[in-house]
């Protein structure tokens, strides 16, 4: 509308500009058609006689008043362009917009325009359109165009000169109804009056009996434009009874369940930036999968059980996510009829359901439990693959399998191999001595498989201690876990800025463009976390990155820590000033992917 307004605002002032312009012209052409006067030059026509004195002189006034008579016509011109440009103003000016509540065009008036999103439109007098979504529409005037009510019922009982559409609401045309075009009723029924006119086509697809969408649109006034997912407005109680059924949903499934729901609530309390990690590559894997499937075309057949199975499982980490929430509140290690599953689901899901109905708070609790239920259920189900790999690779685990298999012929004894301490130097996969029972004993427990680094004697130690004459170089140092002191937010902030000065300084000289220095200061970051520990503002200050479980910080935890710094800076940096408030002093980030700044007694070289 504003540009229309600006265009026929420089179409006007284009024209009063040139206006000038074009009458000087005509002025200037006119002089220089007539013949030029000759000053001082002797006459040679005969004077004329008294009747060729009256003809000029007839002639002469005609002249006059053919000059009046065009600057008449400029005049009227100009004043016909300028009424056209205004009553093209005036329409522009005249649309009515509204945006959550309801469009009213009383009689008499006229607009261009009568509509309304997210609410209705009801016009009684002369518009050019009438639109509404997820409202009813309601013309009793005169509409030069269309009528139309998307997620709403149309009722006309007035004149249209084009068409009347209801798409998903119900179509009523009234006594005084006259429609010039097509009527079209999409998911909605079709009631016309025996003395509705209607010149086009009468149209009802799918004709069913939807009765508007008054339930929707309440849900909408009252939850969606205040970012919660439920409310105790009056009109609500489907939205309530669709909640209880996916609560008691929830618990059914902790009771047939428990076991593999206890263990993904373990994965999620033990390990939740690789959950988080998990739920983002699944959101992002899975519209690739989907395509993959469509390319192949025979693959299309499954596209709906894949589907199905991200349902289910978004479904069971909802129910992982809310039994996590009822263990907060009941304690972890409750092992009264509180601990049981199901019961743990209904605690949780009645708390969640009070924090649905707190406006923008209410949305961000249903997503995020979504998100990090997906996670924690798909990283359960990535260790409990990686265990049963790692069953499998175990030593005599390939033999007693061929053993069990019935007529399978016995193979040649495979020759000694290396010592236990040799073995775990050559391949971090197999485990020194004594971790196969602490394995076999964690799932015998039901705690979820812990996939861990290598111990903490290396390939190089072990033929540096057990070689004679060679002797050590002295103490080792104290090894670099959690229990070290914490590094507080001063010093921390200090070593940030060192970091951005540096990669500030790196993108200038290699002339990178300056939008991409958050995205290198976070891939510098996971680097460092991962190969050192630390970053060069991190050694200049004796600080270092460690995980609260003791285990080193691989790819994982790094790009997790890296991804959720944005998290704590698009909050006005809260997620940083969390560490001067916090008790372990840990920020947003810190807590994601489970590790915490410590100060360390001497600096990690950095080669």
């Amino acid at each position: 509308m504003n540009k229309s307004m600006n265009t026929s605002l420089l179409q006007r002032l284009t024209f009063l500009a040139l206006l000038p312009l074009c009458t000087l012209a005509a002025i200037t052409a006119a002089r220089a058609a007539e013949p030029p006067a000759m000053a001082g030059a002797p006459s040679t026509v005969a004077p004329a006689p008294a009747a060729d004195a009256d003809a000029d002189a007839d002639a002469e006034a005609s002249d006059h008043t053919d000059e009046a008579d065009r600057h008449s016509d400029w005049q009227d011109s100009l004043e016909g362009h300028n009424h056209r440009h205004r009553h093209r103003h005036d329409e522009h000016d005249n649309d009515v917009v509204n945006i959550g509540s309801d469009s009213n065009l009383a009689s008499g008036k006229q607009a261009d325009s009568v509509v309304s999103i997210f609410g209705s439109s009801t016009s009684d007098g002369e518009a050019g359109n009438v639109v509404s979504v997820f409202g009813d529409t309601r013309v009793t005037g005169e509409v030069h165009d269309s009528a139309v009510a998307v997620f709403g019922n149309t009722y006309i009982d007035g004149k249209i000169d084009g068409d009347a559409v209801a798409v998903l609401g119900n179509m009523q045309l009234g006594p005084h109804a006259e429609v010039d075009g097509n009527v079209t009723a999409v998911g909605g029924t079709l009631q016309r009056d025996p003395a509705a006119i209607v010149h086009g086509d009468v149209q009802n697809v799918i004709s069913t009996n939807f009765g508007g969408t008054g339930p929707i649109r309440t849900w909408i006034h009252h939850c969606l434009f205040y970012g919660r997912p439920l409310s105790l407005a009056p009109g609500l109680g489907w939205a309530w009874g669709l909640a209880l059924t996916f609560l008691a949903l929830y618990a059914a499934l902790a009771l047939l369940f428990g076991e593999g729901l206890t263990r993904c609530v373990q994965t999620f309390e033990t390990q939740p930036g690789q959950s988080v990690l998990a739920a983002l590559i699944a959101m992002l894997l899975t519209p690739v999968l989907v395509v993959l499937l469509c390319i192949t075309v025979i693959g299309i057949a499954a596209v709906p059980f894949v589907l199905l199975a991200l349902f289910c499982i978004a479904l069971f980490g909802k129910a992982v996510m809310l039994a996590w929430v009822g263990r907060r509140v009941t304690g972890r290690h409750n092992a009264g009829p509180l601990s049981h599953p199901a019961v743990v689901v209904l605690i949780g899901g009645v708390l969640v359901l009070v924090l649905y109905l707190v406006p923008v708070l209410g949305f961000l609790v249903y997503k995020l439990l979504g998100v990090l239920g997906l996670g924690a259920v798909v990283y359960t189900v990535i260790l409990a693959a990686r265990a049963h790999q790692a069953a499998r690779t175990a030593p005599g685990g390939a033999t007693a399998a061929a053993r069990s298999t019935p007529g399978a012929t016995p193979g040649p004894t495979p020759a000694p191999g290396p010592t236990p301490v040799a073995q775990a130097a050559m391949s971090n996969s197999v485990p020194p001595t004594g971790a196969a029972p602490a394995m076999s004993g964690a799932a015998s427990s039901g705690a979820p498989p812990v996939m861990g680094d290598a111990p903490p004697s290396s390939a190089a130690d072990a033929p540096r201690a057990s070689s004679p004459g060679v002797a050590a170089a002295g103490p080792s140092p104290p090894p670099v876990t959690a229990a070290l002191p914490r590094a507080g937010f001063w010093i921390r902030m200090a070593a940030l800025l060192l970091d951005i000065l540096l990669v500030v300084f790196l993108t200038g000289m290699l002339h990178h463009s300056h939008d991409l220095e958050l995205v290198v200061l976070a891939a510098y970051g996971a680097m460092m976390w991962k190969l050192r520990g630390a970053t060069v503002g991190n050694i200049v200050f004796d600080l270092q990155v460690v995980r609260l479980d003791g285990r080193q910080v691989d790819w994982e935890t790094a790009i997790v820590r890296a991804l959720s710094c944005f998290l704590s800076l698009v909050v006005a940096g809260l997620g940083f000033i969390w560490i001067a408030f916090d008790g372990n002093n840990q920020a947003w980030h810190d807590k994601i992917a489970g590790t915490v700044v410590v100060r360390v007694a001497k600096s990690p070289p950095l080669l």
